[in-house]
């Protein structure tokens, strides 16, 4: 009888050490995954610096150091560059400024090899000019219904017509594929197939960007205002 109870006491010992092994791995893996999350952006961004100081800061302080004498200091290449993008910016910004572009844009036309180039620069220009708060590309955020599908498909504003006849709003929008919300189909659909979802520019470019890994926080289905787009 005592042997009985010796060896069902082995098995019950016998058994739960491979059950707390196995809790210990789950634990261990979880936050070794946990860890590996936290630890990629902080990655990424060491990688961006490093790539920036090879690509940018040491290239331009070694084509100054071919004039003149300039102490090495990190970082000061790239913050020469963005004080030189910042002059730009203001100079093209005014009246001036535009005129000149437009003249180096005539001469860049007459060059047939020169003009595909800088069409082609300028095109990816404009689609960057999203990021710019005082002339945005993209108009709302909106989700788009289709008909006898029950799906909702998100897309963004990008200008409005009225039919002349019907006097009914009709959207212009670029419905984007991810996770590169650069490109996507162009489509015209009527307003009042459009739903307000309350969700800024910004938060749905994240959805789509992350492919949906990154949610808005909420949903809402209002009617898209009549003439809301300028």
């Amino acid at each position: 009888m005592n042997g009985w109870k010796i060896k069902g006491a082995m098995e019950k010992q016998s058994g739960k050490k491979p059950s707390a092994m196995k809790n210990f791995l789950n634990h261990a893996r979880m936050y070794i995954f946990r860890g590996l999350l936290a630890i990629i952006p902080i990655l990424l961004c060491v990688f961006a610096l490093q790539l920036l100081y090879v690509l940018i800061d040491k290239r331009v302080m070694g084509f100054l150091s071919q004039f003149v004498e300039v102490r090495q200091i990190p970082g000061l290449g790239l913050l020469l560059v963005l004080v030189s993008l910042y002059l730009i910016g203001l100079i093209v910004s005014n009246i001036l400024g535009r005129q000149l572009l437009h003249f180096f844009e005539r001469i860049t036309e007459r060059i047939p090899f020169i003009k595909t180039i800088y069409g082609v620069g300028k095109q990816l220009s404009h689609g960057l000019s999203i990021a710019d708060g005082e002339k945005q590309a993209f108009k709302k955020a909106i989700l788009i219904k289709l008909e006898n599908t029950g799906l909702l498909v998100p897309a963004f504003v990008t200008g409005s017509i009225v039919h002349s006849e019907t006097k009914e709003e009709y959207l212009f929008v670029l419905t984007p594929t991810a996770p590169n919300p650069a490109s996507g189909i162009i489509f015209v659909v009527k307003a009042s197939q459009a739903i307000d979802p309350g969700w800024s520019i910004e938060d749905c470019l994240k959805a789509i960007v992350s492919v949906g890994i990154i949610s808005p926080k909420d949903l809402k289905f209002q009617p898209f205002l009549k003439n809301g787009i300028k």
